[in-house]
């Protein structure tokens, strides 16, 4: 079992930056990619980005490429997302999600999820 915990949300005004943290238990988690999605009200969940257990190999959607950075630090058993120059768009429920069959867009890819923590970017 992983357990995840997201936090780092928060209100934040147009061009601003957040940085969100996921920390992870159980004891396998070292070895599973991460991945962190999103959900918009009344939208679909969709792909934010995604790290390699080794954090060599990174994935990233078109949206927030040259924005966002994923990282991973295994000693503090914790993913981060850093978000710099934050657009409107960018509000929605942010969650971390950690499975076993590497680095993927697809939601499918990840067997545990965290709660999720909000960002909002006000205009």
């Amino acid at each position: 079992q992983v357990q995840l915990v997201e936090s780092g949300g928060g209100l934040v005004q147009t061009g601003g930056s957040l940085r969100l943290s996921c920390a992870a238990s159980g004891r396998t988690w070292g070895s599973y990619a991460m991945g962190w999605f999103r959900q918009a009200p009344g939208k679909e969940r969709e792909f934010v980005a995604a790290i390699s257990w080794s954090g060599f190999t990174k994935n990233y959607a078109d949206s927030v490429k040259g924005r966002f950075t994923i990282s991973r630090d295994n000693a503090k058993n914790t993913v981060y997302l850093q978000m710099n120059s934050l657009k409107p768009e960018d509000t929605a429920d942010y969650y971390c999600a950690a499975g076993p069959r590497g680095v993927s867009s697809s939601g499918s890819y990840y067997d545990y999820w965290g709660q999720g923590t909000r960002v909002t970017v006000s205009s």
